[in-house]
């Protein structure tokens, strides 16, 4: 950890040649983001500009670009200056251009891409491929050198900066906040990240409000209320806020420069103070409004509308250039304006007096390895799973909490790691039975404490676990904490996990095109959730928090980064949080309910079923039993770990009610080995799938989640009129667990009835069976509705020795 004793006095004012330089380098990074947009050839306007040197198609985002490009050079003003460890978090949708362009003059993109060489052949090619087809997209993709953040999807750059900070104390993240992306609820609320960041063991985020007054067409708020107003709002967060504004290039030069300097210097004089007395307190950490023109230094007026400082300058300024002679000539006068002859050499490569401005090697934003954190990423020290084994002596005869098991592996993880791990969740990881790992940390607080939180709150400044009531801030700070090298774990409510559908999305497609397509990007530890208090298990919360769809989610994702496990019992819980802490390049879904249930498998069973993905309980079926060849009369199949009981009970009843039929026990644990696998590197072989669930015979599944999403996964598979799902069909209020597992049709009864309806011999034979079964649907309902509960046989109930 080092420490840059910074000044604390005014800082000096930019020298004449210091400001003509920094302005050169800003100029050329502005005329390297416009010529993306536009240019297909004649990279550095060596001849007149004509319509075959322009793109026909126009994509790309200008108008914010001016401003975070300017930022980027005063950032690498004081990176060299004091040596600096800082990364820069583009945070407006489609920025991409103000990250490449320097990536490109600091020459990182060309060791990266020889092909995009320093030279003109290289600039036309690094023009050629933006928005381009075969090239790169107009947001900070996995293929930007220095990115960790795309920008696509609005409100995660300030979360993403936050979870880089954390235990990187020598880090400084830079996060330019967009103010149209300043407007989205995520953002909003992960200003309180500064709640969370200690100044003794974790880095800084400098937040940057990039205000220039409008979206894609329409004015932003932010951009619309008073200097006072800004001024108590993020004081109000607890930021200090420091304002830059103006349109004058030498003017916002100038006090960027300032501004900059001062805000380093309190960041470094707060680690200072910390570090030094050993007493971390919350900081009111600087932050910066940075307001310019949308769009500036480009076109002023087109046709006679306004576009400097008008919503027109938000995409791209100057359309139809290829068939419109006057825009041809309006756009060539533009991008003259920044003087490419004076920045580039004879043979196209930035000049070599500005060249020396940029930081060298890893010390450039668009090389830090931080920004690579595969790089970093140490191998978890990881406990033996097999020492926190549930006992199992009979299948099905003992209960456990489920997940508690798992707290105190999580427990060990944490107490072996303490600077590279961190476990996420909303309030919740006490309730969901992981409090085991309060014993080594408390949760992370930097804010006031008060006598009664002593009393079994585990508030803590040096705590790792993380908890706020935003699944989007911490969903943030886990992806950020991953993709800068390190590990972690998130358990949330299966019912709101809903609520990171789209950044589960975003970062999913992000492992997907750093696994495939950019080689240079090292692998990150996985991206691992838990969720818990299930859809079945809602007896108080209800309609509300009864929602499994979050798999339907995932199977949208690409087979390569993406599993789900469901564990029916805590020892296969913990053979699945193993392999998941394990991995890398992937996102594991775990399902495991945090409730009281039945244990099934000792370790070492465990440990085979898991390997396996799915497999027969033997000892739940009869179908290998007797001289008859192993072909059973009906599957009964299960996954989840309710949907498991139930299918259980529903097969214990079958074999008392029917003794000379044939049933064979399935469960599955990796949800897509039901996939074939061409679709999924878990997936089953045709030949296996139908060895264990026939060709032919009727199938009973009971899935824990929405039944068509195994429809879905088995599309492929033969004669598909013979598996019949059932799973949660959206019906459920304040139910007991039988009655929520009867009016969804996943209860015993209701299984027993399927397996009467479509096993040929039982149809007719079976109709005394079939009416006690709707007797029983009947009775247990009303004992319910009368008592709140279920009745003792069924809440008693074991799997027979």
């Amino acid at each position: 950890m080092t420490d840059v004793a910074l000044p604390v006095s005014e800082p000096l004012p930019l020298s004449h040649d210091e400001l003509a330089a920094l302005d050169a380098w800003w100029r050329a990074c502005n005329y390297l983001a416009a010529g993306m947009i536009y240019l297909l050839d004649n990279p550095l306007l060596r001849e007149p500009l004509a319509p075959q040197h322009i793109k026909e198609r126009l994509l790309g985002h200008w108008g914010s670009d001016p401003g975070m490009t300017m930022l980027y050079v005063h950032l690498n003003r004081l990176i060299k200056k004091y040596d600096l460890d800082v990364i820069f978090v583009a945070g407006p949708g489609h920025g991409a251009p103000a990250v490449l362009a320097p990536a490109y003059l600091e020459g990182t993109y060309s060791e990266i891409y020889p092909d995009k060489s320093e030279d003109i052949e290289g600039l036309r090619r690094f023009f050629r491929q933006f928005s381009f087809p075969g090239g790169i997209g107009s947001h900070a993709t996995p293929e930007t050198p220095g990115s960790i953040h795309e920008g696509g999807e609005l409100g995660y750059s300030l979360s993403h900066a936050h979870g880089a900070a954390f235990d990187n104390p020598d880090l400084i993240v830079a996060a330019v906040v967009g103010d149209g992306e300043a407007e989205t609820g995520p953002l909003a609320a992960s200003w309180h990240s500064n709640k969370f960041i200690n100044p003794i063991r974790d880095g800084a985020v400098l937040p940057i409000l990039h205000l220039n007054g409008y979206k894609i067409a329409n004015p932003t708020i932010l951009a619309r209320i008073s200097h006072e107003e800004l001024d108590h709002l993020f004081r109000g967060y607890g930021w200090t806020p420091h304002f830059v504004e103006g349109d004058d290039p030498e003017t916002v030069h100038r006090a960027l420069a300032a501004t900059l300097e001062r805000c380093i210097a309190d960041i470094k004089a707060i680690q200072r103070e910390a570090r030094t007395s050993g007493v971390a307190t919350r900081a009111r950490w600087p932050m910066i409004v940075l307001r310019t023109p949308k769009g500036w230094t480009g076109p002023h007026v087109l046709d006679g509308h306004a576009i400097e400082g008008s919503w027109r300058a938000h995409q791209v300024p100057i359309g139809d250039v290829v068939r419109n002679p006057a825009h041809l000539a309006q756009l060539e006068a533009w991008l003259r304006s920044y003087r490419p002859e004076e920045l580039f050499d004879a043979d196209g490569r930035l000049r070599a007096d500005l060249r020396a401005l940029a930081p060298q090697g890893r010390r450039r934003m668009s090389a830090n390895p931080v920004t690579n954190g595969g790089l970093l990423r140490r191998e978890l020290r990881l406990p033996d799973f097999r020492d926190y084994a549930v006992p199992v002596e009979h299948p099905g005869h003992s209960r456990a909490d489920t997940t508690r098991p798992l707290g105190a592996l999580l427990r060990d993880v944490m107490r072996a790691n303490p600077t590279n791990f961190r476990v996420f969740g909303p309030d919740e990881t006490a309730s969901n039975r992981l409090d085991a790992i309060y014993e080594v940390s408390g949760k992370t607080w930097m804010a006031q404490m008060i006598p009664q939180d002593a009393d079994g709150g585990f508030l803590s400044v040096d705590g790792r676990v993380m908890e706020i009531l935003s699944e989007h801030t911490l969903e943030g700070w886990l992806e950020g904490y991953l993709l800068t090298g390190r590990h972690g774990f998130f358990a949330t409510y299966e019912a709101f996990a809903h609520v990171i559908d789209s950044m589960f999305n975003q970062h999913a497609k992000w492992l997907d095109i750093s696994r495939r397509e950019v080689p240079w990007r090292a692998p990150v530890s996985a991206l691992n959730i838990l969720l818990s208090s299930t859809v079945w298990r809602q007896d108080h919360n209800g309609f509300s928090h009864q929602d499994p769809g979050f798999l339907d989610v995932v199977t949208n994702k690409s087979s390569a980064v993406t599993r789900i496990f469901l564990p029916p019992d805590a020892n296969c819980l913990l053979v699945v949080a193993d392999e998941c802490l394990r991995s890398s390049d992937r996102i594991n879904v775990i399902v495991a309910d945090k409730q009281s249930h039945l244990q099934y498998l000792s370790m070492d069973e465990a440990i085979r079923h898991c390997a396996k993905g799915i497999g027969i309980w033997s000892w739940a079926g009869n179908d290998d039993q007797g001289s008859e060849p192993d072909q059973p009369d009906v599957v009964m199949a299960s996954c989840g770990d309710v949907p498991t009981l139930e299918a259980l009970a529903a097969t214990e009843i079958l074999r008392r009610e029917f003794p000379n039929l044939r049933v064979r026990f399935v469960n599955v644990v990796d949800l897509f080995c039901l996939a074939p696998p061409e679709e999924h590197p878990s997936g089953l072989s045709d030949a296996d799938f139908d060895s264990l669930f026939t060709p032919d015979k009727p199938v009973i599944f009971n899935f824990h989640g929405y039944p068509w999403l195994i429809h879905k996964l088995i599309y492929r598979r033969s004669n598909q009129s013979r598996v019949h799902v059932r799973g949660y069909k959206e019906q459920g209020s304040i139910n007991t667990p039988l009655e929520l597992a009867i009016i969804n049709q996943v209860d015993r009864y209701n299984l027993v009835i399927d397996v009467i309806d479509r096993v040929p011999q039982l149809r007719s034979a079976a109709a005394y069976v079939k009416e006690r079964m709707k007797n029983e649907i009947i009775d247990q309902t009303q004992y319910a509705h009368r008592h709140g509960i279920d009745r003792p046989e069924v809440r008693d109930w074991l799997w027979p020795a």
